[in-house]
């Protein structure tokens, strides 16, 4: 267990912004993509600044506080893993505590957005909060924590729905679990970086269960977002022609991606991991530009 170091203000400071993620921005990307999929298609163009603001300042706050209790999940753990060694709590730069009082200071902040969206965006929140504080700790119990993260992720396109007014709908449904099968599908290949530290410290992910077929399965999971972000786009008559020119282009990047990780070279699985963000707003300006 690490050490807990005395430091300054201005460190402390420093360990909570890189404890936040607020260095790496493409968790933050791919959750945002998605929110704005959601609030385009539902309000069937702009949405209103009054519920943008709120919307996106909210999902970055979520997503920080998921990176702080995900962090304090794994504490006693990330010192064993190469890619996460460095990270505060891992380095006893800041306590175990300290994350804590930092996931709730974020969820509250995030929770005061909440007061500028309908009530039953409010209701729909506590879908988001319980699913970012138990998906930290589903590597422990399951092979399938990146479905608890995909369902996490995703949870911003109901609650897009109802901020603009909209009763989720099958569109809406369609729109989840697209985003829910891309996330697996790219957080399996982020997990493939890690797959060797993980089974030596005992840490379950998709990487680990699918196995010598984790490229063919990833594949099928971003095949499968496609077919149903398309029908969903379809439902709407956002496909054509600027919903296929989207589809097709994100279908080539998925293909891209394959040639890359084929091999299963840790560093081009995280490479393309982090390339998911073209895929997230590609998508958004085929929606974006079927409206104008």
């Amino acid at each position: 267990m690490a050490v807990v170091q005395a430091i300054g203000w201005r460190e402390r400071l420093s360990a909570y912004y890189y404890l936040c993620r607020f260095d790496k921005p493409i968790g933050t990307e791919l959750v945002f993509w998605p929110t704005m999929w959601a609030l385009w298609v539902a309000n069937q163009g702009i949405p209103s600044i009054a519920v943008l603001v709120p919307m996106i300042l909210g999902t970055i706050f979520m997503r920080a506080a998921g990176c702080a209790i995900n962090d304090f999940a794994d504490r006693k753990v990330d010192g064993a893993v190469e890619r996460t060694k460095t990270r505060p709590l891992a380095t006893g730069v800041i306590r175990g505590r300290e994350a804590i009082y930092v996931f709730l200071v974020l969820v509250a902040a995030s929770a005061c957005m909440l007061f500028f969206l309908p009530i039953e965006t409010f209701y729909w929140s506590f879908g988001a909060l319980f699913l970012a504080f138990i998906y930290p700790f589903m590597k422990r119990f399951t092979h399938l924590p990146q479905v608890f993260l995909g369902a996490a992720f995703s949870w911003s396109i109901p609650m897009a729905y109802t901020a603009v007014g909209v009763e989720p709908n099958l569109t809406c449904w369609l729109l989840y679990f697209g985003n829910l099968a891309w996330t697996v599908a790219y957080d399996t290949q982020y997990a493939i970086t890690d797959r060797e530290y993980d089974l030596k410290i005992g840490v379950k992910s998709t990487a680990i269960l699918f196995g010598k077929y984790d490229i063919q399965i990833i594949s099928l999971l971003q095949l499968t977002s496609i077919l149903l972000i398309g029908y969903a786009l379809y439902i709407e008559h956002l496909l054509m022609p600027f919903g296929v020119i989207a589809l097709l282009l994100v279908a080539g990047d998925f293909i891209y991606q394959w040639t890359k990780t084929k091999d299963r070279n840790p560093q081009r699985c995280f490479w393309a991991f982090r390339h998911n963000r073209w895929v997230g707003l590609i998508i958004f300006m085929g929606i974006c530009v079927s409206f104008i």
